[in-house]
């Protein structure tokens, strides 16, 4: 049978897809799997979790490793794990899911734990390929190349000429030195699938190490033209012309003055980048401007001073962009008796003109006449938040979950808070506020929580 390498994308089990005999019942799960099919992740999320919801006396291990490929695909891979985790609860022998749970860990550099669940997916499952790949990436990680091409090498028997597979053994080859069966491997990944960049990258840093610096730079050309955004790339196309002696552009080529200031265009702080400028700048006889270059190059390690931050991973326009974001999304409630509504509105009125002093002053005032009033507490700790009161403003953002369970959006707030404050715990709260249907949670953990 064949099948793919990757992340398995669904475990069809047509036994244990329990379809109602009535068929007017919406069956999230088929909807679900549709859905991931074609990519719609977030959606195909809210599906599962229905189905989760639905079927909580007799859980289904499907909807949980479904979901979790969906949180996989939007980058959340800790609220993956949990519903990896779930999924083998349920059913132990659910190799797909160790291997969705090994690659979770993966995306997050924990490749000693990545492994051990490979492991447990090959003694499962002694033929699936997957687990052999994807054991080679983790072990390639941790710099054991030799033992990462034996698995390669596994699964090419499993599954012959896949490119991938070829492409991450010319990596580990390289590592080793072995740069001739490095582009040997290249080459048949490059055959199979011609354009991709990331290969044709390789191989020329390859071919480079070879001092093979015309076949090099050919290769690189092609990335360029195809993919120029990686200051790498434009970095190593520089120095293959330093040894050529192309120092600077002619006939409308460009040389490796040329590439070496797109790459610091692209990345001002690439050390490489600056040295190869000053060098060329040497050679051009403009030795002032190359000792810049050299001086530059040899301070930049000493710039984080000059990073204005507000906290730590986020800086303070984010994250008044996502407060003042979900600011905007509150709608009008209906009013109580006590009238607690129209201090809470009032005190969102201030927020929105840039008062959150002055609005904390009515989020109170609607609190201690209506003390369940989850709304004014989320919002009370979005206004201290705003002032600097970030601890309060978490307990706030606690208090209005305690009282509304399903607040995704305070859950997405108290994420922000936690990861200002350098506390990874923020990136559960993401994930939860993603799977309770705030879909820009997944664009927050696919910045900073990986």
């Amino acid at each position: 049978m064949k099948f793919r390498i990757g992340l398995l994308v669904f475990a069809f089990v047509a036994s244990s897809l329990s379809l109602s005999a009535q068929t007017t019942e919406i069956n999230y799960l088929e909807i679900g799997l549709n859905q991931n099919k074609s990519g719609n992740y977030a959606d195909a999320l809210r599906n599962f979790s229905l189905e989760i919801e639905k079927t909580a006396a007799n859980p289904n291990p499907i909807a949980y490793y479904n979901r979790g490929f969906a949180k996989y695909n939007l980058k959340d891979f800790q609220g993956a794990i949990l519903d990896f985790n779930k999924a083998i609860e349920l059913k132990p022998m659910y190799f797909e899911a160790f291997i969705a749970r090994g690659q979770s860990h993966s995306k997050q550099d924990k490749h000693p734990l990545a492994i051990q669940d490979y492991n447990e997916a090959i003694r499962l499952n002694p033929l699936e390929g997957t687990a052999y790949f994807s054991r080679g990436i983790s072990k390639n990680k941790i710099e054991s190349y030799r033992a990462a091409i034996t698995d390669f090498n596994k699964s090419l028997e499993l599954v012959p000429d896949y490119a991938p597979t070829l492409a991450a053994r010319a990596e580990s080859k390289s590592k080793l030195g072995d740069f001739a069966g490095s582009i040997e491997d290249y080459n048949k990944a490059i055959e199979i699938t011609p354009k991709r960049t990331n290969y044709m990258s390789g191989r020329a840093f390859a071919k480079m190490k070879t001092n093979d610096f015309k076949g090099a730079l050919a290769d690189f050309s092609e990335v360029l033209k195809l993919s120029p955004e990686k200051a790498d790339d434009w970095y190593y196309s520089g120095l293959c012309k330093t040894q050529l002696e192309n120092y600077r552009g002619e006939n409308g080529e460009k040389g490796a003055l040329e590439d070496f200031n797109k790459a610091l265009e692209l990345d001002p702080e690439k050390i490489e980048a600056l040295y190869g400028r000053g060098f060329v700048k040497a050679k051009l006889g403009d030795q002032r401007a190359a000792m810049e270059d050299f001086t530059r190059a040899i301070d930049f390690g000493n710039n984080e001073n000059a990073k204005i931050l507000y906290t730590a991973k986020l800086g303070k326009i984010q994250l008044d962009d996502l407060r003042n974001g979900l600011v905007d999304r509150t709608k009008m409630t209906d009013m109580s008796v006590e009238r607690a509504e129209v201090f809470f509105h009032r005190g969102l009125a201030k927020s929105k003109s840039g008062d959150p002093k002055n609005a904390m002053d009515d989020y109170n005032r609607a609190i201690s006449l209506q003390p369940t009033y989850a709304e004014a507490y989320f919002l009370r700790g979005v206004a201290k938040s705003s002032l600097g009161d970030q601890r309060n403003a978490i307990q706030d953002c606690s208090n209005a979950i305690l009282l509304n369970p399903k607040y995704a959006e305070a859950y997405f707030i108290r994420g922000i808070i936690k990861l200002a404050l350098n506390d990874s715990s923020g990136c559960l709260d993401l994930s939860k506020s993603g799977e309770l249907g705030y879909a820009g949670a997944y664009n927050v953990i696919r910045d900073f929580c990986n």
